[in-house]
Parts: C-alpha cells; sequence; structure tokens
C-alpha cells in the first residue's frame, strides 16, 4: 500500500477518522468499548501504514502520540468541550502523521 491505509488513504486520515470515529461510536451507542474497538482498528491501520511509509521507529512514534491523543482529549475536554478536544487531538495526529510519514 506505499503507506497508505484502507484504499490509498492517507495514515494520517485514518488515524484522525478513528479518533474521531471512535469518539462518535462511544457517544452514539453509549457503549465506550465499541469506541475502543474503532479507535483500535483504525490505529492499527494506520501503524501499518506509518510503518510502510516511515518505517519502525517513526510507526512507534506516530502510535504512541495516538494513544496519548486520545487520553489528552478527556482532560482537555473538559477545558474546551468534548468536540473541540476530538478534533483538535485528532487534527494534531494528522498533522504529525503528515510532517513525519505521509508527505513523502
Amino acid at each position: 500500500m506505499g503507506g497508505m491505509g484502507m484504499a490509498g488513504v492517507p495514515a494520517g486520515v485514518v488515524a484522525a477518522g478513528g479518533l474521531v470515529g471512535g469518539y462518535s461510536v462511544a457517544r452514539w451507542t453509549k457503549r465506550r468499548p465499541l469506541g475502543g474497538v474503532a479507535l483500535a482498528a483504525a490505529g492499527a491501520v494506520a501503524a501499518r501504514g506509518w510503518r510502510e511509509k516511515a518505517g519502525n521507529g517513526t510507526a512507534a512514534a506516530l502510535s504512541a502520540a495516538y494513544v496519548a491523543a486520545f487520553a489528552g482529549s478527556h482532560p482537555l475536554a473538559k477545558k474546551i468541550g468534548a468536540w473541540p478536544s476530538v478534533f483538535a487531538i485528532a487534527g494534531g495526529v494528522a498533522l504529525a502523521s503528515w510532517a513525519l510519514a505521509d508527505r513523502r
């Protein structure tokens, strides 16, 4: 796939979609574990794209950023609201992905 995720979608878009999608699934189904499944699945697809495009080290760093963004979204949501927090962290992960992997 040459660093692209599903059907040529950049890994950063997959990761951002996983963060937004995971939150959406959890919120609308009222089942947090289902949101976690969506989050984890997108993270795995993104990690594969990062590894193919930029190597294991970059993939590990971006995967760590993905998990940290998810964790950081919770305290940020208390300050700016849930949706703004989710979109902010998703944008940050997408930007990091572009800078470190997707633009290559």
